[in-house]
């Protein structure tokens, strides 16, 4: 008996282990792995997804969210449609364009595999221009900058996109230049360009780039003249007055103009409604937090909905909606009706 209770402790003794063992590797095997895709580092929105990775990875214990980054949003989109990416930081102005088979994305439908939806709206982001500030008195408006250099951003990026659109609005047929980000200050304080993007998420955070480029030379905001103003809201264009003190440096106004579009983290219809939904929500419960870590989420901690709402609405008609939004938006009252067709399937 006592050889027969020895034998029967020991096999407890191995068998709990193993059982333990057994059901973590279940629960690992239970881990959803998600490849979210950003821009580059030292960007924007490289910044605000390490932050947003960071508080749905502590949330959301069944996902586990890798971030990578890539030159730019554009192929982010691209790589998500090509199987690539399991998450993609997509603009308004990007599904515009693939939607259109136009701009950046022509020709690359025949490539795709399958459909970007969009899921999350994290914040506008606002583009402008930024001179030498010894000669900002020479310029009236963008218009100024006709036949001149400027670098309107990295080529594949969505901010470059949208400042284009808005400087072929006011026809500034300016010359593009094309650099590497860290040589935009040394480039404008040797004149080889005039001007280079300036630009803000949230209406309150500059890039990281933009930042360093103002502290390495001495940098004032262009402003549109009043009537380029009227000419880019008569467009379809919003713009905004962003407080100059965001910037690093002196701009020489304490208001800076700038054209905004929506900027979003968005997955596909493999992450299903109710787990889409349940990250609408816990994004919302911790939007505070995420503002204190990067003031670019700011918007959302003053009115998550609103800002899903804005989003889905410039954007509805070139791209559709994940359920797990369309549900949120319809349980916080904010659903338009006439979205109902926009609702993604598989």
């Amino acid at each position: 008996m006592k050889r027969y209770l020895s034998a029967l402790a020991a096999a407890l003794l191995v068998a709990v282990p193993l059982g333990l063992s057994e059901i973590r590797t279940a629960d690992a095997q239970q881990v959803t792995q998600l490849r979210w895709a950003t821009s580059a580092v030292g960007s924007a929105g490289h910044r605000a997804k390490v932050a947003l990775m960071a508080m749905l990875n502590r949330e959301m214990p069944d996902y586990s969210i890798t971030v990578l980054p890539t030159p730019g949003a554009l192929a982010t989109v691209r790589g998500y449609a090509t199987n690539q990416f399991d998450g993609y930081y997509g603009a308004d102005i990007a599904f515009r364009e693939l939607a259109g088979d136009t701009g950046r994305f022509r020709g690359f439908r025949d490539q795709m595999q399958r459909e970007p939806v969009q899921s999350f709206w994290a914040y506008t982001m606002e583009v402008g221009l930024g001179v030498r500030a010894g000669d900002r008195d020479r310029y009236a408006g963008w218009g100024d900058l006709s036949g001149r250099p400027v670098f309107t951003g990295p080529a594949p990026w969505d901010v470059r996109a949208q400042l284009e659109r808005a400087m072929q609005t006011l026809e500034v047929g300016h010359n593009y230049v094309e650099l590497d980000l860290g040589l935009s200050a040394s480039s404008l304080s040797e004149r080889s360009i005039d001007a280079f993007i300036i630009y803000s998420t949230g209406e309150a955070s500059p890039a990281p780039w933009v930042n360093e480029a103002m502290i390495a030379t001495d940098v004032a905001a262009l402003n549109p003249s009043d009537a380029e103003v009227e000419k880019l809201r008569a467009a379809g264009l919003d713009v905004v007055e962003v407080p100059g003190d965001v910037f690093r440096g002196d701009v020489r106004t304490d208001t800076v103009l700038l054209v905004p579009f929506f900027y979003g983290f968005h997955v596909g219809l493999e992450v299903p409604e109710e787990d889409v939904y349940r990250m609408l929500t816990i994004i919302e419960e911790h939007a505070e937090e995420l503002a204190r870590t990067d003031s670019a989420f700011r918007q959302i901690s003053e009115d998550m909905v609103n800002i899903q709402q804005r989003g889905v609405a410039a954007s509805v008609d070139s791209v559709k909606v994940h359920p797990g939004l369309a549900r949120y938006l319809r349980e916080k009252g904010a659903w338009d009706d006439a979205w109902d067709d926009r609702i993604a399937s598989r």
